[in-house]
């Protein structure tokens, strides 16, 4: 299952994977592309244990869909904060929570699509930064009480996405897609790490775009 598949960090991951999975496609709409449509509204926790009813055993929950808004943090407002912490944490432990058992029976791999702000916070990005330090400890809190399933924390940089360009336009620079990682690269990082053989756990992985020659 990939959450955020309907395009971005999302969509590259549901592509790499369909050869050898049968992906769950999650999109707030339905979502085209190589995998069955999974429609979700991720801030309707309450939908959660009816949508996945019909899954039985699960190998790979990857989490990808999140949010973020700049603003100084003067500026940040009670909604902000919640808006981000719902989807970017909230969301994610809850839908976790609610697959645990068919997880559990495949001895399963969750995937939490970080973001360099989770390692490193900086000035205008409060809220998503403390939301993406919050989604790291929440991987080792469920690495450490669930020690038969694999829980990888991937922290790419800045990634040529949809997001990225509305962080450009926040910030008032240009969005140059040959100056960060492609979404295909963040999702070969994933397939790596699902394909480490079982005798390792892949805990974390930071990836950051290659500095251009010259």
């Amino acid at each position: 299952m990939v959450t955020g598949a309907s395009g971005g960090i999302g969509g590259a991951v549901a592509r790499v994977l369909a050869p050898t999975h049968d992906v769950w496609l999650g999109g707030r709409r339905p979502v085209a592309g190589p995998g069955r449509p999974w429609p979700v509204d991720l801030l309707d926790f309450d939908s959660f244990p009816e949508l996945t009813k019909d899954i039985e055993t699960l190998d790979v929950l990857v989490h990808s869909a999140g949010t973020v808004e700049l603003a100084p943090l003067a500026d940040h407002s009670v909604q902000t904060w919640r808006d981000t912490f719902d989807l970017n944490v909230v969301a994610v432990a809850e839908l976790t929570r609610v697959l645990l058992p068919q997880l559990r029976r495949a001895n399963g791999h969750v995937i939490l699509i970080n973001s360099g702000s989770g390692i490193r916070a900086n000035a205008n990005w409060g809220a998503y930064a403390a939301s993406k330090f919050a989604l790291r400890a929440y991987a080792d809190v469920l690495r450490a009480e669930e020690p038969d399933i694999r829980v990888t924390s991937v922290f790419p940089g800045r990634t040529a996405t949809e997001m990225q360009r509305k962080v450009r336009t926040a910030e008032g620079g240009d969005f140059r897609p040959e100056d960060y990682l492609s979404p295909e690269t963040v999702a070969a990082a994933v397939l790596h790490a699902i394909t480490t053989p079982g005798d390792a756990h892949p805990t974390e992985l930071v990836i950051r775009p290659r500095a251009a020659a010259g």
